[in-house]
């Protein structure tokens, strides 16, 4: 899905004025009797989505007019009409063309059809302003497909558009070109993904593997030369690319494996940088081509294990095998040849590993399948822990995983044995999760664990739902079918439940007792008796026909009870249900054959009954019954053989797990998750017997790069920081280092021991990619920012950042140990590319653009402890003490009320986020909603009269309210460490209010990050006069850390401080106006007792504040 961002520009602020005082001072209405102006059929939502900042307003906001009553905006409540956003687009003003396509884009982004503004939509697409043809070019991508005969029209300015200097233009110029589907521009199409597959910018070229699917399932007689484009993509080395064209490859022509011979170690060394949707494509490739190219891991098992009883992979009896039986096996097939792994089949198990630490749930699951379906048994294992953590995931990730796992678990349940706790459930699970777990916990299940498994099933029979306690009973009766030894305690407890007061539990138990039964029924006669006693309480219908098919089937265990159920049976049969009634006839049948002296008038009583019954299918079955056991004159020829038939031995049920048969699927995919095949499914193919020949994937490399090692070794050896760097690709590289760091730290940890040797080829793709990458991603203004940031921690990271460096080369060198002597390069590039355009390529909506950090007040970290986790980070971002503020805040607070405000109601929350415009100032959510059935015009803060100190910086003036409507917006004030109330008015056009706002004490500071021994000095200073202690009790529900820490931080917005004793509590914080220091102590013993102790300059807000938490401790 591609995100909509937001673009920079010149905006003009919409108005909402009266029609008739507009006319004469708007610039763009048409003559008299002419519809409304736009800006008045404009709906509030709209208004709020695109209005800009103050400083963004320009002088054509001169078309708002004088503020018309408010009982003249009567077409407030008409439907939204285009006229007005066509004039603006006609106009030559830039400025409105950009707030109509802004307007337009909004439309669209809500879900509002804008179809009908296509024409004049599309004449702007020549237009010149860059912000807004990009706008343009995004609304044609959504509705070219609607309108294909107008879009044709511009195909000439399209074709252009890819010619343009700037990157953006000409990536969206070729998407729309692609989203127009007429089979008559194919070869224009094709035309112009072949030049943007050789274009400089690796956007565009990402576009362009976007754009081949397209184009395919436009024409797929194209396939050929489409190929050839791919083929030319596959060999990008940019990380921007890999995903988008394996996507391609994969769409179009995913039989031609020959194509990633040449990129297989390309593609296997950059996955670890390529975007998290390039990454699950990949993998799942990689998965599907190992399984053609290499040999099987478990082949050595295989051959062990080769004998007509045994399967491809062996039992887990066979697993547990000491190494003694191997080798003696080993031995015992000397003309077989010992397993060796591909060292290109290992690069790839090697270079996934990482991934399983990856925070999106997909990339873990794709590199769980790749090592289920690729790895050693001894290695598959390493992803049992990251699947275990996915399970802490949303409720959706989790059905997915454990529908993974419950496959898994059948074929190597040892791997998930030692996260057997994991899978308990929580009575906060959905059912469907409560179902899979239960069906992994059975699954696990063995002679060690059994005990516990069995006592977690014990609490879940008495859970409210009724289909877990179902699926509950089911695995005890699967658990006693797998493991014998339990089999007569699950048989005792099931018969133990069939006392539980719930109908649809003993029903259940019933259903199971019946499959356990069969497996032993001569031992179990007392069982039988007890159930038949059942029949006269049971009435779902299913139990009831349980219990008459095994009175019947074992009839000769109790033969003085099965005649009375029989009697009991014929005398309620017509009220019976369809199931039940055929269990009778069945009973009837039976006991007619083994005791026909008791029961001969009572069959015949039944089957009469069951002659004229309303179910065709009973009457069937009676007729039948009865020329079977007592034929007619003409008959016969079957009777003598009716024993054979009704009493015939029967085999036990196999209670299997509907997980068995699932692994031929691959795993994560939605063929699996079905359990059926689903549309583009692409079976995984068997291993091959013989290994293909491994150099198809060897590269020759060019003399020339084994000559430029030594240079490129000297130009490592500079400092990592240092000032004479370019702005692009050094930059780019100095500034992404510790995460490099992290990376290479975890990587040289899992691949120690793998070897060191190698040559630096591919450092040296590593270096020419982020150059390049550098040369047409970062703007100028980026590089400036990253050169200051670079010269400030010149002085105190040199060290570091050359440690990091040396890591990160050694990481890679060992990360590339098998494919560097084989791996392709190309030259380095000789031409120096200006820096990048106005818009530089983190404006695309495929990009999120970097956050701007927040102002935090001064001094609220200190400089060691600020440096300390400065290391710790992963970004080289200096700490922002904002992002560690507690995020419990108070909550919202009437300011106006709705009948006061006539229709207006307004409330306010502290929001605990640094004030932007003035760091020592306490930021506001204002929230207004408009209750009335008239819009409210000109929202805005009256001049206000405020006591010394105490200032307000404004939020910015809400034009009009519409009826129903809600908006937000943020102000700040001042209190200047008092919790004296700041009183204001409230404006609009027509009243104005009065209203006050009174801070808590614990809204006027800001948290501050400090060690232990930094309190105790900084606590040691501020006593005597400074320090107020108080003694109180914490009631139980208050005596957990979470819960005082909750409390405390709700309270006051102070930072928790370290501390070694288990029963202290430190906390501090810093006034925002004057910066005075505050720490609070809270020292609790486990008798409830605890003393609260704070320490400030400012002796007031010390009282006030212990007075506050010792009302939050102990309420």
């Amino acid at each position: 899905m591609q995100r909509f961002l937001q673009l920079p520009g010149t905006v003009v602020r919409p108005g909402a004025r009266g029609a008739d005082q507009e006319e004469a001072s708007s610039p763009v209405l048409g003559p008299e009797g002419g519809p409304p102006p736009w800006y008045q059929a404009l709906k509030p939502e709209e208004l709020r989505w695109l209005q800009a900042p103050e400083e963004d307003t320009t002088p054509e906001t001169s078309i708002e007019g004088p503020c018309p009553e408010v009982g003249q905006s009567q077409t407030q409540s008409q439907p939204l009409r285009h006229d007005d956003l066509k004039e603006m687009l006609d106009t030559n003003k830039d400025s409105l063309k950009l707030e109509a396509m802004k307007r337009i884009v909004a439309m669209i982004a809500r879900g509002k059809n804008a179809s009908d503004l296509f024409p004049a939509v599309v004449k702007n697409v020549a237009c010149k302003n860059i912000e807004v043809k990009k706008l343009v070019y995004v609304y044609l991508v959504r509705y070219a497909e609607e309108q294909q005969d107008l879009a044709l029209l511009s195909i000439s300015t399209f074709q252009r558009g890819l010619k343009d200097p700037n990157q953006l233009i000409r990536a969206s110029a070729l998407r729309v070109l692609s989203s127009i589907r007429v089979p008559i521009i194919v070869p224009i199409m094709m035309l112009a993904i072949k030049e943007a597959a050789s274009d400089m910018s690796p956007y565009v070229r990402k576009t362009a593997a976007h754009a081949i699917p397209k184009l395919y399932s436009l024409d797929s007689d194209q396939k050929d030369q489409l190929i050839e484009v791919i083929e030319k993509l596959l060999a990008d080395k940019t990380t921007l690319v890999a995903g988008s064209v394996v996507m391609a490859f994969e769409e179009v022509c995913p039989e031609r494996i020959d194509l990633i011979h040449k990129n297989y170690r390309k593609l296997c060394n950059l996955l670890i940088d390529v975007e998290e949707w390039g990454q699950v494509v990949i993998i799942s490739m990689l998965t599907r081509y190992a399984r053609t190219q290499f040999l099987s891991p478990t082949q050595n098992e295989s051959l062990l294990e080769e004998n007509p009883e045994k399967a491809f992979y062996g039992s887990e009896e066979d697993e547990a095998k000491g190494p003694g039986s191997e080798e003696a096996a080993t031995a015992a097939l000397p003309a077989r040849k010992p397993y060796v792994m591909d060292p290109d089949h290992r690069l790839l198990l090697r270079n996934t590993k990482p991934l399983l630490q990856s925070r999106s749930a997909a990339v873990v699951m794709a590199v769980a399948q790749l090592y289920f379906h690729l790895a050693p048994k001894a290695e598959v294992g390493v992803i049992a822990k990251a699947l275990v953590r996915l399970l802490r995931s949303h409720s959706e990730v989790q059905y997915v995983v454990l529908q993974n796992v419950a496959t898994m678990s059948i074929k190597r349940r040892g791997m998930f044995e030692p996260y057997l706790k994991s899978f308990y459930i929580r009575s906060t699970d959905p059912t469907q999760i409560k179902i899979l777990k239960l069906e992994v916990l059975t699954n696990l299940a063995n002679e060690t664990n059994i005990p516990t498994v069995l006592r977690e099933f014990q609490t879940y029979i008495r859970s409210m739902d009724k289909d877990f306690v179902a699926a509950t009973i089911q695995a005890i009766g699967r658990c006693a079918t797998n493991i014998g030894r339990v089999r007569d305690t699950c048989l005792n407890g099931l018969v133990q439940l069939l006392s539980n007061r719930d109908e649809l539990v003993v029903a259940e138990s019933v259903v199971v007792i019946k499959k356990l039964l069969q497996m032993q029924p001569a031992q179990h006669g007392e069982i039988i008796k007890h159930l038949a006693k059942l029949t006269d309480n049971i009435q779902v219908p299913m139990a009831r026909a349980s219990i008459l098919w095994l009175i019947g089937e074992y009839c000769e265990h109790v033969p003085k009870i099965a005649p009375d159920v029989l009697r009991k049976m014929a005398k309620s049969f017509t009220a019976e249900e369809d199931i039940v009634k055929l269990q009778v006839i069945n009973l009837a049948a039976k006991l007619y054959l083994t005791n026909s002296k008791q029961t001969k008038l009572l069959t015949q009583y039944v089957l009469s009954l069951a002659k004229y019954d309303q179910n065709y299918d009973i009457r069937d079955r009676a007729r039948f019954t009865r020329q079977l056991i007592a034929p007619s004159e003409q008959g016969g020829a079957l009777s003598r053989h009716a024993k054979k038939l009704f009493l015939a031995p029967k085999p036990a049920p196999i209670l299997e797990s509907s997980f068995k048969d699932r692994d031929h699927f691959q795993l994560g995919s939605l063929s699996h998750l079905l359990n059926a095949k689903a549309t583009g499914y692409q079976e995984l193919p068997d291993w091959p017997e013989e290994a293909p020949d491994p150099s198809v994937r060897n590269v020759e490399v060019p003399e020339w790069t084994k000559c430029s090692n030594r240079e490129k070794r000297k130009e490592k050896e500079k400092p990592f920081y240092s000032d004479s760097e370019g702005e692009s690709g050094p930059t780019e590289s100095a500034d992404s280092e510790p995460e490099s760091e992290s990376e290479s730290g975890s990587k040289s940890s899992s691949e120690s021991g793998s070897g060191e040797s190698s040559s630096e080829s591919d450092n040296e793709d590593d270096d020419e990619e982020k150059g390049e990458g550098s040369e047409s991603e970062q703007s100028e203004e980026e590089g400036e920012k990253k050169k200051k940031t670079k010269k400030k921690k010149a002085s105190e990271g040199h060290r570091e950042g050359s440690s990091s460096e040396e890591g990160s080369d050694s990481s890679s060198s060992s990360e590339s140990e098998v494919t560097s002597e084989s791996e392709e390069e190309q030259p380095p590039s000789s031409k120096s590319t200006p820096a990048a355009k106005e818009i530089s390529l983190l404006d695309l909506e495929d990009f999120t653009s970097p956050s701007v950090q927040p102002v935090s007040p001064p001094m609220v970290v200190s400089t060691s402890l600020a440096a300390d986790l400065e290391g710790l980070t992963l970004t080289d971002s200096s700490l922002v003490p904002s992002l560690l503020s507690p995020v419990s805040s108070i909550g919202r607070q009437e300011l106006l009320h709705r009948v006061a405000g006539e229709g207006l109601a307004v409330d306010y929350a502290f929001s605990r986020q640094p004030f932007s415009g003035d760091p020592h100032m306490v930021s506001l959510h204002i929230y207004f909603s408009n209750n009335s059935e008239t819009p409210i015009k000109g929202l805005h803060v009256g001049t206000p009269k405020l006591p010394a100190g105490i200032s307000i910086q404004e939020f910015p003036e809400i034009e009009s309210l519409a009826p129903g409507e809600s908006t937000t917006t943020v102000m700040g004030i001042n209190f200047c460490d008092s919790t004296q109330a700041a009183n204001f008015q409230l404006c609009t056009q027509t009243r104005q209010f009065y209203v006050s706002i009174q801070p808590p004490v614990g809204e006027l500071m800001a948290p501050v990050f400090m060690s232990e021994n930094e309190f105790k000095k900084e606590q040691g200073k501020l006593t005597g006069m400074n320090e107020i202690t108080e003694k109180l009790t914490l009631p139980d529900t208050c005596r957990s850390d979470h819960m005082v820490v909750q409390k405390v931080t709700a309270t006051a917005n102070l930072g928790r401080v370290p501390c070694g004793a288990s029963d202290e509590y430190r906390f501090a914080g810093r006034t925002l106006t004057s910066g005075s220091l505050v720490l609070l102590t809270l020292d609790a013993r486990g008798t409830g007792a605890a003393q609260l102790t704070v320490n400030s300059e400012k002796m007031v807000i010390g009282t006030m504040l212990v007075k506050d938490v010792i009302q939050a401790l102990t309420q």
